[in-house]
C-alpha cells in the first residue's frame, strides 16, 4: 500500500508541475523536461508513470471527473453528475482552459469523449442486461461528441454559465429516444 501511495504522490507532483507550466506556456509547447524540472523529479520517473504529457493531463482529468460520473445511477442523476463535473472543471479553470486548447490526438477533449461514451454504454448495458442497439449507440455517440464540444466551448469561452446551467443545457439537449432510455433507467 505504501508503494501505491508513493506512486500516487508522484503522479500528483507531476500534475502540480504541469499545472504550474500551463500558467505561462501552451500545453503543446510544454516539454517533459519542463514538467520534471518543475517538481524535482527525473524524466525516467515521468515515463514510469505516463506515456506523455497528454497522458498526465488525462490522468488528472480522470481523477477529478470520474468521481462524479461513478455516482450516476447510484444516488446521482446524469444532471447532478454533470454539475459536479463542471464544478471540478471550474475549480481548476487555468488547467482545463489550457488542456481544452490542445487538439493533439491524445488531448483531453478526445479523452473526455471516449471516457463518457464508454461510461454511458457500459452503464446502459449493465442496467438493461443487454448491449445497446445500433441506433441507441449512434445517438449516444452523437450526444457525447456534442457534449464535449459544448464543454470545450464553455471552458474556452470563460465559463460564463454556472455548472448548474451547463448541466441543465446538456440534459435538455439529449435526443428524445436517448432521453426516454435514460428516464426509464432512472438516470435522469
Amino acid at each position: 500500500m505504501a508503494e501505491q501511495e508513493k506512486g500516487l504522490n508522484t503522479k500528483y507532483k507531476l500534475a502540480a508541475s504541469i499545472k504550474e507550466c500551463m500558467k505561462t506556456t501552451p500545453v503543446d509547447r510544454i516539454t517533459v523536461k519542463d514538467i520534471v524540472e518543475g517538481c524535482g523529479l527525473t524524466r525516467q520517473t515521468f515515463y514510469r508513470n505516463f506515456k506523455d504529457k497528454y497522458d498526465l493531463i488525462n490522468w488528472y482529468f480522470d481523477k477529478l471527473v470520474l468521481q462524479s460520473f461513478e455516482q450516476i445511477g447510484v444516488g446521482h442523476t446524469v444532471g447532478e453528475s454533470l454539475t459536479q463535473k463542471f464544478e471540478f472543471i471550474r475549480s481548476e479553470k487555468a488547467f482545463f482552459t489550457e488542456a481544452f486548447r490542445s487538439d493533439d490526438y491524445n488531448s483531453v477533449k478526445e479523452h473526455d469523449f471516449e471516457l463518457i461514451l464508454q461510461f454511458y454504454i457500459s452503464l446502459i448495458a449493465r442496467k438493461t442486461s443487454r448491449p445497446l442497439s445500433e441506433e441507441l449507440e449512434f445517438l449516444l455517440e452523437m450526444y457525447c461528441r456534442g457534449s464535449v464540444y459544448m464543454t470545450e466551448k464553455w471552458v474556452l469561452g470563460g465559463m460564463k454559465d454556472s455548472p448548474e446551467q451547463m448541466s441543465y443545457k446538456l440534459v435538455e439537449a439529449m435526443p428524445p429516444k436517448l432521453e426516454k432510455v435514460f428516464s426509464e433507467l432512472g438516470l435522469l
